[in-house]
């Protein structure tokens, strides 16, 4: 979709560099509704959390919003008191300039943990910010809150309901810690369709949980993850609960689009996998089965030199938690079975999955024959280079 499209009525965005990077590279961004939103956000659920999700949390409680003000470089995380006054000013200095109460302000950070946010930069910048927002200023937005990221992410849908058309637009930043726990990293988006904010809330969360934390990339899960969206009903398209399936069909596409695309740029990654577990006794078991592969070191340093070492996943299954009997489990790399009732399937079938793992991306299926349970993850290879970008993170 050409960036030019990826618009949303009365919906405007920005990004700029205020100097809280050292690279000086954009660091800072906005989004603002021409009208109060209805609003609904999911967060992380580590017991450390950031002063902006602490923050960002009370001023959902009305269940409405107009501006979401983030910044990239410094997670405001681990910094007392003082970080939740700092997360407050960004919000009180977006309101200002915007011309609108703070509790309005949704805030996100992300970045080094436990360094003060440079709040008085992000103050100077907002003049600037708010005066470069733009109907098609979402790239720019999705510049601005990349860290370890390569390239921005940013989708883009439109819908229909009962003949009235509609649009949704979300950016999402993240290439390292992250796991199915929430959200995983940072999205915002936006719908200029009509939804009132409890249901926003209810779609809100099954999306992500089909979408976001379905996938893993180094098995950390951050404290900073937020998920935010505003709907300000501009298109006058309503959902409701007999239109809610058209609306959240279109926001799990598009979510599932920004899920691949974080996995795709994982930090180091040359490897897209889907783990897929079918056959397991109950859907528990399978996410169980699903998630302990998908997470682990040794399969993963294996899908990153193309090493068809079922062993390592096979075991990595039999350490889950989950009930299987090992002599009923197939192993299949795409349509090659390596593993057959528990034993492999000889120097034919390896050389036929390794010629699969040389794959930009591929699928990795257990079936353990037993049930009904069915679950997948996206996940990615652990690289050299992971090692390397995270051994450097701070400096």
């Amino acid at each position: 979709m050409h960036v030019s499209k990826m618009v949303c009525q009365g919906f405007r965005a920005a990004g700029l560099a205020c100097g809280i990077k050292k690279n000086g590279n954009p660091d800072l961004g906005l989004i603002v509704s021409d009208g109060l939103c209805q609003a609904a956000g999911v967060f992380t659920r580590n017991l450390v959390q950031a002063a902006p999700v602490k923050v960002c949390r009370r001023h959902l409680e009305t269940g409405t919003g107009q501006a979401i003000i983030v910044n990239s470089g410094n997670a405001n995380c681990c910094t007392g008191k003082q970080g939740e006054q700092d997360a407050l000013r960004m919000c009180s200095a977006a309101a200002s300039e915007l011309g609108m109460e703070p509790g309005r302000i949704l805030v996100a950070s992300t970045g080094v943990i436990g360094e003060p946010l440079p709040v008085d930069r992000i103050a100077g910048a907002m003049p600037g910010l708010v005066k470069s927002l733009a109907p098609d200023g979402f790239r720019d937005l999705a510049r601005a809150i990349m860290t370890t990221d390569t390239r921005p992410k940013i989708g883009w849908r439109r819908g229909r309901i009962e003949g009235r058309p509609f649009s949704v637009v979300a950016v999402a930043k993240g290439a390292g810690m992250i796991r199915p726990d929430m959200a995983t990293m940072l999205c915002f988006a936006c719908t200029d369709a009509e939804i009132d904010s409890a249901l926003l809330q209810q779609v809100l969360l099954t999306v992500v949980n089909r979408t976001f934390n379905r996938i893993t990339i180094d098995g950390d899960t951050s404290t900073n993850d937020s998920v935010l969206v505003m709907a300000n009903g501009f298109s006058g398209a309503r959902v409701d609960d007999q239109s809610r399936a058209i609306f959240q069909d279109l926001l799990t596409d598009l979510f599932a689009d920004l899920a691949m695309e974080l996995v795709k740029d994982g930090e180091g990654a040359t490897k897209v996998v889907r783990v897929e577990v079918v056959g397991a006794a109950n859907d528990e078991d399978a996410r169980m089965i699903a998630d302990t592969v998908a997470n682990s070191p040794l399969v993963k340093t294996a899908f990153f030199g193309q090493d068809a070492n079922w062993g390592r996943i096979i075991g990595a299954a039999g350490r889950s938690g989950a009930g299987f009997d090992p002599d009923r489990v197939d192993i299949f790399f795409d349509r090659v079975k390596m593993v057959n009732q528990g034993v492999g399937c000889g120097q034919d079938a390896e050389e036929k999955a390794t010629a699969v793992l040389h794959q930009p991306e591929f699928t990795v299926k257990l079936d353990f024959n037993q049930g009904s349970g069915h679950w997948s993850i996206l996940t990615c290879d652990l690289s050299v280079d992971y090692v390397k970008i995270n051994a450097d993170y701070r400096s």
